[in-house]
């Protein structure tokens, strides 16, 4: 079957060039005799012309082209060239001698007028390889620059893999990361056999739901991860009972604004984990707000230098994400003041 293909494709292209190395052999005929009655001797001087001009031009197209002006070997190139000019140019002279010998039998007025001509021989037959010669040229250009935008796009999609890819372990990162503090607290209300066991169970279920089908989209309505955050912040405030101070204010939220999924709670997890108890009280304190598609989320949690050693897990990952998600378009301050922790991001989620 390929087999065919290709001698079906050799075959046009055969067929092809024929019919256009008729068409420039109907033009030397006319053009060659322009000023001559004798269309015989006009005819064979066309014909024996008609060789030098199809090898000037297959040399060029196939060899002087693709192999040293595309690859920039103009130095070759050019010498090149030359040696086949020099070539072409000694076979026109011959032609212009098999026109004076054979055809007009030693007498010059009986040449054609046209022929008497060198330079008008040697244009007719460039003119044919210059045009060939251009429309290979663009044609290499364009498979050319066919060439580099299918690579430029492998390129591109193999980026956008590699970004899912590191996305993905990112958010295998945080699953751990959450459970694992999550479940730590309902395994110590369980213990304690409390009341509020059943309602923190129902809280957890609907976490591991947003978290294990809601994660995977790449946006989800910032409204619902407001309300996961709600939920995380009631388990929290189970476990820490009345040693917890969380003031949770949203203002301004759209319907229809996105987020990328599980993008705020680790800054929260975090204030949770690196915290620190004063005055018998863990402060937290979140504010998030929206201005047209400016997506403005802080947090601030009381803590101690001492036991700030690291900004965690999550933060670090937050970081990462931001970077692939919202290249140029996020800000991110972290520092600490007056025994204050403070994260402030601004996002813009077109």
């Amino acid at each position: 079957m390929i087999k065919n293909k290709y001698i079906l494709k050799l075959l046009c292209k055969l067929l092809l060039h024929s019919i256009f190395w008729l068409a420039v052999l109907l033009f030397f005929t006319y053009f060659f005799g322009a000023e001559s009655k004798n269309f015989k001797d006009t005819l064979s001087f066309s014909l024996f012309l008609m060789p030098i001009t199809i090898a000037t031009t297959y040399v060029s197209i196939y060899k002087l082209i693709p192999e040293y002006l595309i690859t920039k070997r103009y130095l070759l190139f050019g010498l090149y060239s030359f040696y086949t000019l020099i070539i072409s140019g000694y076979l026109i002279m011959v032609s212009i001698f098999f026109s004076f010998i054979y055809l007009a039998n030693f007498e010059y007025n009986a040449m054609n007028p046209v022929t008497k001509n060198i330079l008008f021989v040697a244009i007719a037959v460039y003119l044919v390889v210059i045009i060939v010669s251009s429309f290979k040229l663009v044609k290499l250009n364009l498979k050319h620059t066919e060439e580099t935008k299918k690579l430029e796009t492998k390129i591109l999609e193999t980026q956008l893999k590699l970004k899912e890819q590191e996305l993905n372990y990112l958010k295998m990162q945080i699953h751990p990361h959450f459970l694992f503090n999550t479940l730590n607290t309902l395994y110590g209300f369980a213990l304690k056999k409390a009341d509020e066991t059943p309602e923190m169970i129902l809280k957890l279920s609907n976490l591991l739901d947003y978290l294990l089908y809601q994660i995977d989209k790449p946006f989800v309505l910032l409204v619902t991860e407001i309300n996961h955050i709600k939920d995380y912040i009631e388990l929290e405030k189970m476990r820490f009972n009345n040693t917890l101070k969380v003031t949770f204010n949203y203002n301004n939220i759209p319907e229809t604004t996105k987020i990328a999924p599980m993008l705020l709670l680790p800054f929260i997890e975090n204030s949770f984990k690196h915290g620190s108890i004063k005055n018998g009280v863990l402060d937290i304190k979140i504010d998030l707000n929206c201005d047209n598609e400016n997506v403005c989320f802080k947090i601030e949690n009381s803590f101690k230098k001492s036991n700030q050693t690291s900004n965690g897990i999550g933060l670090e990952n937050i970081k990462k994400r931001l970077d692939l998600l919202y290249k140029d378009n996020y800000g991110l301050n972290i520092g600490d003041s007056k025994g204050d922790f403070k994260v402030t991001l601004n996002l813009n989620s077109k």
